[in-house]
């Protein structure tokens, strides 16, 4: 019983809507309204500067990360399924947060939360992969749709906490993400995706109607 309810508080975690509520009271911005409209740090650095965008991108990685670290020791959960749903319920807590009609962010800061805990060295090199790609072709989606595919086998090749339930739990993540960019993809073949730096600040990229 007691697993359960840390499992629902996990999702809770997860579901806080942070740059919805750094932009409201920091700076009377509803992000939905503004940019892409998804409720995730990339937006929240185009709309309202780095400034508003880190503390968005710390909090949405403790939300990933403490569920995992902290919830299997206070709730007495052992196993590796204990681990990967904490981590599973936080993550599905920020897509389709209950806070915002369940929608939310694409996942990608608060999944880098679940594998600090769960796979530090995977998780740098698929940050290595994501900071390489994004700097180079300047497209933030495009880095973290590569960092998505490149964990499974980072995961696979590095150590880790848990069992090989863990690597299945990675592909599922990655197909998880790809959907969450489906309209960032539609956007690079088009050549119509907004590149880094590009209207950071601004606010002026179109809204992303139905996809959050």
């Amino acid at each position: 019983m007691i697993p359960a309810l840390f499992l629902v508080l996990a999702y809770v975690v997860g579901a806080t809507p942070s740059s919805l509520w750094v932009g409201r009271v920091a700076h009377g911005v509803d992000l939905r309204e503004r940019g892409s409209g998804n409720l995730g740090a990339t937006n929240t650095f185009r709309v309202l500067g780095w400034k508003a965008a880190l503390p968005v991108v710390l909090a949405d990685i403790l939300k990933g990360y403490l569920p995992v670290a902290l919830f299997p020791m206070l709730s007495g959960a052992e196993g590796s399924i204990w681990l990967l749903a904490f981590g599973a319920a936080a993550i599905l807590g920020h897509v389709f947060s209950f806070w915002v009609g369940f929608r939310g962010g694409k996942g990608v800061a608060t999944s880098a939360g679940v594998f600090l805990a769960l796979a530090p060295w995977a998780l740098l090199v698929s940050f290595g992969v994501w900071l390489v790609a994004t700097m180079v072709t300047r497209y933030v989606s495009l880095g973290s749709i590569l960092a998505a595919l490149t964990l499974p086998a980072a995961v696979a090749l590095t150590p880790h906490r848990g069992d090989d339930s863990l690597l299945v739990f990675t592909v599922i993540l990655a197909g998880l993400v790809i959907w969450a960019h489906r309209g960032n993809l539609v956007r690079l073949l088009r050549g119509q995706e907004n590149q880094f730096g590009a209207g950071s600040g601004s606010g002026d990229e179109p809204t992303e109607t139905g996809v959050r």
